[in-house]
């Protein structure tokens, strides 16, 4: 289980304005501002659900994943995820996550796939008999048969990004962090992803969040949805939920089109 109590994130960001002047101005006295990423957001998510967490950009999504898988460290209020907080048991708490960022990459770049697997393997410390039961799932269900000898860097988006998925897989998690999954994919590569996502959660019971700006993936693959904007959440319900609010809105886009203009985001 998953639980988010009045969690806040701030960062501390350097700004000047345009010119050579500003820039050498700057070596010597540069002026920052405090951007409040994250403010008292607190939220639940049983084990083996999905949910869709949306919002524009810059809304707080990365820094809530990276918070839950142990990356940043909150200025305020507590993270548990089952029974541990990310950021102080990280070695243990990564064990049980995966995670895939659409626009970072695991893969190591200029060696084939399979190889990428094998050390991700032995940071994971996986055991060779669950790591070949997992890598030979793995490669039937994603197609991988005729890429994973190939490296990264020859793929095509699509190729890697299902290579990712797998990667963030071969350990077992019992949770999978996606942020921005399909972004760039094809419509072929974007069904195939969503079809083996809702697989996984369906067969395996694993705890799927994910963020994505493509409102086709979250009604597709999610029953419920968490809307943050401007570092606070702003509605958690259930699809249906949503769509009761918004009867006369037919698609996805036009209701949380809707409920940013309510929110002023």
């Amino acid at each position: 289980m998953i639980q988010v109590e009045c969690v806040s994130k701030s960062f501390r960001v350097a700004r000047r304005n345009a010119g050579w002047k500003e820039a050498v101005k700057s070596l010597w006295h540069r002026e920052y501002e405090i951007v409040q990423a994250l403010s008292q957001i607190s939220f639940v998510i049983p084990d083996g659900e999905m949910v869709g967490y949306i919002g524009p950009n810059g809304a707080g999504k990365s820094s809530t994943i990276k918070i839950l898988s142990g990356i940043l460290t909150p200025e305020e209020g507590n993270v548990t995820i089952n029974g541990r907080t990310p950021w102080k048991q990280r070695k243990e708490h990564v064990r049980e996550i995966g995670v895939v960022f659409g626009q970072r990459t695991q893969l190591w770049w200029d060696v084939p796939v399979i190889d990428s697997f094998y050390l991700l393997k032995d940071i994971y410390s996986v055991p060779e008999k669950l790591f070949q039961a997992n890598l030979e799932e793995l490669i039937e269900l994603m197609n991988l048969s005729e890429i994973v000898r190939t490296p990264a860097r020859q793929l095509s988006l699509g190729q890697r990004m299902r290579c990712e998925i797998a990667a963030s897989l071969l350990h077992s998690p019992k949770i999978l962090f996606l942020d921005e999954p399909t972004i760039g994919l094809d419509a072929v590569s974007k069904l195939a992803v969503r079809e083996f996502i809702r697989k996984l959660n369906e067969t395996k019971k694993i705890t799927v969040i994910l963020t994505t700006h493509d409102m086709q993936d979250i009604e597709a693959l999610a029953k419920r949805i968490i809307l943050i904007g401007k570092g606070k959440i702003l509605s958690d319900g259930s699809l249906s939920e949503l769509k009761q609010q918004f009867p006369n809105e037919e698609g996805l886009d036009e209701m949380i089109a809707q409920l940013y203009q309510r929110y002023q985001i």
